[in-house]
């Protein structure tokens, strides 16, 4: 299998107008995965049920968003990393900001080493 991609023309970023255009390569996604399709791929590779497998994963993502909203880092070893990052407004002294100046919270994802390596040895293959 290899990765399908499109080529479509931009601009360049900050320039008015767009200044110079150039052609990149962007990922067409071939599908997706869901949690059903997931479970059946674990089945092949382990002993577990549909059902423990399914728990699992429903339990992992329980505990993923509790540890998350409480400003940790979840380091699933070879899957990679999730961990909390802010968006805020600045303030002009460290005494002057508040909370009211963050606008938000997201979840950030640093993949692990086996999903870099096999990012790195993909194929690709222009799409039709």
């Amino acid at each position: 299998m290899s990765i399908k991609y499109t080529v479509i023309e931009r601009g360049e970023p900050g320039v008015s107008g767009g200044g110079k255009k150039k052609w990149y390569a962007q990922v067409k996604t071939d599908g997706e995965m869901t949690i059903d399709n997931l479970v059946d791929e674990i089945e092949k590779f382990s002993a577990l049920s549909e059902a423990d497998i399914r728990g699992v994963i429903i339990a992992l993502e329980n505990v993923i968003q509790k540890e998350l909203a409480n400003g940790r880092i979840i380091r699933l070893d070879k899957l990679g990393s999730f961990y909390p990052s802010l968006s805020s407004e600045g303030a002009e002294t460290a005494e002057m900001f508040t909370s009211s100046l963050i606008k938000g919270a997201r979840v950030n994802y640093r993949p692990g080493k086996r999903i870099n390596d096999a990012l790195a040895v993909a194929t690709f293959t222009k799409a039709k």
